[in-house]
């Protein structure tokens, strides 16, 4: 049995549809609903046992649950970089991964868990998963929290089979829960459905221009594929990041979900807000060759074939736009 946290948010209820697909059902999906509307994403998908993250957590520590594992994947966390409540952070990022890390080590599985590119903080320093952690001065609490969890694990040796994974900006359908941390791709395609228009943050540095700020965007499909190599390959120990290994602006994120739609692009370029101004990332680039070298060689889709795909088969599909 493979247990899949965080099921029913974006990249985890994508990723039981994956393992569904390739004919793995005996899946322990655990995540927290309460009164949000993240149980949609868990309608069509096959699993053995839905466990609440509470009593998932208890077991775990109890060592009572019932269920012979042979793989964690842990997705459930705290993904907003603007949660200011540390203490709240770090139950839900730090102490989480960290409990469920020494879970999967005492027993001898396979412990895939995620961490995030915004534990690079401003990106003086690059984007490599093998700079050294100490070094690493990320620009808020959420990547505070990340970086921690990378730091246990790093100090326990990646003794046993684990592996950390750095997402960059991952776009793609069943996001839609998220509020405030959908990706751009949705809230452009809301704009442009309602105005006609989208608009972007200006730059307030002179080396970027409005709109040229980057990013490295990678499509939840395009995760899931590695997610499910990571499990296949417990050779695959350590910190590896998760992007396309190109960065694209915010520009070109717009004009593709414009053409998506078959529209003229316009864009409006906004005042960012001041609280945000000081923890802006203007560019991330994931450098993809320790995942490379480990052995993962799928090609990963291009921005404008991935924004084509979730625009045209789920955004402008009637009914519920769900994997």
């Amino acid at each position: 049995m493979i247990v899949v946290t965080g099921a029913a948010g974006f990249i985890g209820s994508c990723l039981l549809a994956e393992l569904n697909r390739r004919g793995t059902n005996d899946i322990l999906a655990v995540d927290e609903l309460g009164s949000t509307e993240r149980w949609k994403n868990l309608l069509g998908k096959k699993f053995t046992i839905y466990l609440d993250k509470q009593e998932f957590i208890e077991r775990v520590c109890s060592n009572s649950l019932p269920y012979k594992l042979s793989a964690i994947v842990h997705l459930g966390a705290c993904s907003s970089t603007t949660e200011r409540d540390l203490n709240y952070l770090m139950r839900n990022n730090y102490q989480y991964s960290v409990s469920l890390g020494e879970y999967a080590r005492k027993n001898k599985i396979r412990y895939v868990y995620a961490s995030s590119a915004a534990t690079y903080g401003d990106g003086s320093l690059g984007y490599s998963d093998e700079s050294p952690l100490e070094d690493l001065r990320p620009l808020n609490g959420y990547g505070f929290s990340k970086l921690l969890t990378d730091q246990y694990m790093q100090n326990i040796n990646f003794d046993y089979s684990a592996a950390g994974v750095r997402f960059f900006n991952v776009y793609g359908p069943n996001e839609y829960h998220k509020g405030e941390m959908r990706s751009v791709v949705h809230k452009s395609y809301q704009q442009i459905k309602a105005c006609g228009e989208v608009q972007l943050f200006k730059s307030y540095r002179k080396d970027f221009a409005d709109g040229e700020q980057k990013r490295d965007f990678i499509y939840v499909k395009d995760c899931c594929q590695a997610l499910l190599w990571l499990l296949e390959n417990p050779q695959a120990k350590g910190i590896f990041n998760l992007g396309t290994g190109t960065a694209r602006s915010w520009n070109d994120l717009v004009k593709a979900v414009f053409s998506a739609i078959g529209r003229e692009a316009r864009i409006r370029y906004i005042d960012m807000p001041e609280n945000l101004r000081d923890q802006y990332q203007y560019f991330t680039e994931a450098k993809m060759h320790k995942l490379r070298s480990a052995g993962y060689s799928a090609e990963f889709t291009s921005l404008e074939d991935g924004i084509s795909d979730y625009v045209k088969s789920y955004l402008h599909r009637s009914g519920q736009p769900f994997v």
